[in-house]
């Protein structure tokens, strides 16, 4: 019975919530509230509660209480390599973004042991927030070695880097390695996006290759975890 319990919990708030019935941002009951409402013990009902968690459905802060998260999330894929541009060309939303800074200088030893290179080696640093119907939900943070990529500004950053690098330099990108986590928001995060009540954020970490297998860039890519999610196909493997 006490699994049908907390079942029938995770069901009846999954369909409300995909069917709008409780808002993104809603504040969920508590497990008390929640116990003596399915006349359950609260056990059950966090065991529903942390179903509803894993599945993408809420967003528990200590302390606070579970939320509703936006359930039209933005599919950003894990293999490809895709710009911001590109990606909002099929979003269908307003879209802008936003440039923080754009300068060149030494790598240092944190950066230089993600690009592999000695640190006095010249850096371009660009930093932008993304701005998705008018909300600032990703702040990227690229870094390409000046020696492949000699220039830089503000209005190419503006655009589309990649876009530049392609058509303007002749660079060949091939392939990118990938880490995906979720880490606690720094002041920047705070400062450069519209966190909300969110407190932790997910960053891509991209180590980005040319044609010729030469590292040549390095991105955190900082996302709102309510806006996105991250999705790949699979395919078994028979051995």
């Amino acid at each position: 019975m006490r699994e049908n319990i907390y079942l029938q919990i995770y069901n009846e708030y999954s369909n409300q919530i995909h069917s709008g019935q409780l808002l993104p941002g809603t504040k969920l009951p508590s497990e008390s509230e929640l116990a003596e409402a399915y006349c359950t013990s609260r056990e059950t009902v966090r065991k529903a509660l942390n179903l509803l968690f894993r599945e993408g459905y809420i967003h528990k802060i200590k302390g606070r209480g579970s939320f509703v998260l936006d359930m039209t999330r933005m599919d950003f894929p894990v293999t490809g390599l895709i710009s911001f541009k590109e990606m909002a060309g099929t979003l269908g939303a307003p879209s802008r973004t936003l440039v923080e800074e754009t300068v060149m200088e030494p790598a240092g030893s944190a950066l230089a042991r993600q690009l592999q290179v000695p640190e006095d080696t010249p850096v371009w640093k660009v930093i932008r927030a993304r701005e998705i119907e008018e909300e600032r939900i990703i702040l990227d943070k690229d870094y390409f070695r000046a020696d492949i990529v000699p220039f830089l500004s503000a209005e190419i950053a503006a655009g589309s880097i990649y876009e530049y690098l392609e058509v303007e330099l002749g660079l060949k990108i091939s392939y990118a390695k990938k880490l995906i986590s979720v880490e606690p928001a720094t002041e920047e995060d705070h400062r450069l996006l519209d966190l909300k009540k969110y407190t932790h954020i997910v960053i891509v970490r991209n180590y980005v290759y040319l044609e010729n297998t030469v590292l040549f860039q390095y991105t955190e890519s900082r996302h709102r975890l309510d806006k996105f999610q991250f999705v790949d196909f699979a395919r078994r493997v028979r051995r």
